[in-house]
């Protein structure tokens, strides 16, 4: 009993970790066309600004997870949540293009060392039987950030632009300091000189396999997970902006629209996505949510008033919300017995996606703020035209099967 409230307690606060990490990187999203105003910044800046973190997240991570192996997953997530902070405290005081970048890549390094130790952790300190209910309470926690981040970055902003910054750093110290007093170090051994040479090879095996996925037979769902990444980032990026300049809307007004859709989308997601897997298949729901992100991103080039904005943006989320899932529902058949080079091939393509669609949409803003949702919905749109094609050809196989 002892044991099973410690890794419950450990869990909590592993959760409190991720939960500031990824409020954090919402933060941005409202009073960012502020710094762009007060700063003198372009599109293009703020579209590099916001793949700058998650490049570096992406190139720092695998040897985060080998160096949490190392000397321990509290050590890591300490040291990443100190290293948040500090990104956050530079963000607010920034007053120039390399201070805001410098703010971002340390954002990155924060996370990559963070991820992997906390999963790593949860890991740990769960039995078989409830790893899952612990990766769950973990992504739940990933989730909430990205939908309280934007509403307490717009509320915040009433305070000051440079106010949410300060709050989150604030909390990246408090949370650092409260894992350090009250979680305990996870048992974990000291991985032998075998092992990592092994690691090092799967490394580079993973790096062949990125190169040579359009060879698997699930490759196409790969690039439609590429699609809605890239889709959604690029909406996503320069959502602020666009509204910012054609409407003249408030960091407040940003920040209830986003979390709005954001949390609509989830309640759905948690409550009746799975009737909805079940009662029109996987195909057929990808389909149907490619078309309806894509259909909405351009519908809101046509709209007007605040709150047709906010209708627009709740079934651009929904529908979002609905296609992630399926498509990862949807690998995971694909994938058989290969669950986790699958599931590595699905993180790379996202981060690619997140990566590539932010910095498209902000040199598009700086050329037509129109442009970015126009790449977006064309996209979306392209996705739906290659679902609706790969529906057709795996039909007849299931018929047979």
């Amino acid at each position: 009993m002892n044991l099973l409230l410690r890794s419950r307690g450990a869990v909590l606060l592993l959760m409190l970790n991720i939960l500031l990490i990824f409020m954090g990187i919402g933060l941005v999203v409202p009073v960012m066309p502020k710094y762009m105003t007060e700063l003198g910044i372009s599109g293009s800046v703020v579209g590099l600004l916001v793949a700058a973190f998650s490049l570096t997240q992406l190139l720092f991570s695998p040897y985060a997870g080998r160096l949490s192996d190392k000397i321990g997953r509290k050590k890591m997530i300490v040291a990443g949540m100190l290293v948040f902070a500090l990104s956050e405290w530079l963000f607010g005081i920034a007053n120039s293009i390399p201070s805001l970048f410098a703010a971002r890549f340390l954002g990155g390094i924060g996370a990559a060392l963070i991820m992997p130790a906390v999963m790593a952790y949860t890991a740990d300190v769960t039995t078989d039987e409830e790893r899952a209910k612990g990766m769950g309470f973990i992504n739940a926690a990933i989730t909430t950030g990205f939908i309280i981040g934007p509403g307490i970055g717009g509320y915040l902003a009433e305070f000051g632009i440079r106010v949410p910054f300060y709050a989150a750093a604030v909390a990246g110290v408090v949370a650092a300091a409260v894992t350090a007093l009250l979680l305990p170090e996870s048992s974990t051994a000291a991985v032998p000189s075998a092992s990592r040479e092994k690691t090092a090879q799967n490394k580079d095996s993973l790096l062949m396999q990125l190169r040579m996925s359009y060879r698997e037979p699930f490759f196409p769902a790969l690039i439609l997970v590429f699609v809605l990444s890239f889709g959604l980032a690029n909406y996503e990026t320069v959502f602020g902006l666009f509204v910012d300049h054609k409407f003249g809307f408030s960091p407040k007004d940003i920040a209830f629209i986003l979390t709005f859709g954001s949390i609509s989308g989830a309640v759905v997601q948690a409550t009746i996505f799975g009737w909805i897997l079940n009662r029109f298949g996987e195909n057929r729901v990808i389909a149907i949510c490619l078309l309806f992100s894509g259909a909405f991103i351009l519908l809101t080039l046509f709209v007007g008033t605040f709150w047709l904005i906010a209708a627009v943006t709740f079934i651009v989320f929904l529908s979002i919300d609905i296609l992630r899932p399926a498509i990862g529902v949807q690998m995971s058949r694909l994938a058989e017995e290969r669950q986790g080079y699958v599931a590595g091939l699905n993180s790379a393509f996202t981060s690619l996606g997140n990566i590539v669609g932010p910095v498209a949409a902000g040199v598009l803003f700086d050329v037509d703020l129109n442009a970015p949702y126009m790449l977006a919905a064309l996209a979306l749109i392209a996705g739906f035209a290659m679902a609706v094609r790969l529906s057709t050809r795996t039909k007849p196989g299931r018929a047979a099967g």
